[in-house]
């Protein structure tokens, strides 16, 4: 998704550069990065992975949930004044923000695009979508319609919203709904449509969307319907935690079905089939524990 953004951002004339730990990928975006799929661009994008020799306004961060504090922390001096956006799956990602610059400096929202990776610095755009976002903590001063219009300016059709939190449980309940049962079961997302995957998807969402409401979250009535919906419109694609899961990576279920099972201790919710493809994924791809 970084590599995504990147591309098109500086496509779009706006002054970018790339951030990663991988010397491959730096080096590859710095020869041209390229975009092939719903966008087809080749691009040089200015790139490092010294974070120190970066002076920025706006950081985007599209690591993995779980690497979120990591990359934070390497971060250094790049944050001193810089705005931070998390477009990033899962639930806590803004609060990790949080606890490394003050919250109005703090952004976050959604995103509905898709890119698989190819290669260094070469991505297919899978599909577009729509991209949500605003100030997370605090009411926006502005810098948040400046952001967005600047992203649907360079094709990356970008919604403002003065409530990012109820994007991000919407998106991590459907999520919750799609990505466990299809990474344990090792099917496509249109194999949730009907029989035991789409009940194993109603229900995850269903138990994820009480554990909202009990927080003071304003999920939708037909949040399950919408995930259904999303898993039929999605149907030939491989969830992006069954990808992590058969090529050995950690999984991002801990910002989502674990997550869901935390709150819903926190608020007395009982989460038991969330609770149980969190154990069975962890079971399966021990990475996790």
């Amino acid at each position: 998704m970084g590599t995504l953004f990147a591309g098109v951002l500086r496509a779009g004339g706006n002054d970018v550069t790339l951030i990663d730990r991988d010397p491959e990928t730096v080096a590859a975006a710095e020869a041209g990065l390229r975009v092939e799929g719903e966008t087809e661009l080749d691009v040089r994008v200015p790139a490092t992975t010294d974070s120190e020799s970066v002076d920025a306004n706006v950081v985007f961060l599209f690591v993995k949930a779980h690497d979120t504090g990591v990359a934070l922390e390497s971060a250094g001096s790049l944050l001193d004044s810089a705005a931070v956006c998390t477009l990033q799956n899962g639930l806590g990602n803004p609060e990790t923000v949080a606890s490394f610059v003050p919250e109005e400096r703090v952004y976050a929202g959604t995103t509905a695009h898709g890119a698989t990776e190819v290669g260094p610095a070469h991505v297919r755009h899978a599909g577009a979508g729509k991209t949500t976002m605003g100030r997370y903590f605090t009411s926006d001063g502005g810098l948040a319609k400046r952001i967005a219009a600047r992203l649907s300016a360079a094709g990356l059709e970008t919604e403002f919203t003065r409530t990012p939190e109820e994007a991000i449980w919407e998106k991590a309940l459907v999520n919750a709904g799609i990505n466990a049962p299809t990474a344990l079961a090792r099917v496509e997302n249109g194999a949730l449509d009907g029989g035991a995957g789409e009940r194993l998807l109603r229900r995850a969402v269903e138990e994820g969307a009480a554990v909202a409401r009990a927080a003071g979250r304003s999920p939708p009535e037909d949040i399950a319907e919408r995930a259904l919906d999303v898993a039929r419109s999605t149907g030939s694609n491989v969830s992006s935690m069954r990808a992590d899961a058969e090529a050995g990576r950690e999984t991002e279920v801990e910002a989502l079905n674990g997550e869901l099972v935390r709150r819903g201790e926190e608020w007395g919710i009982d989460t038991p089939v969330n609770r149980t493809l969190s154990d069975l994924l962890r079971l399966a791809y021990r990475g996790q524990s």
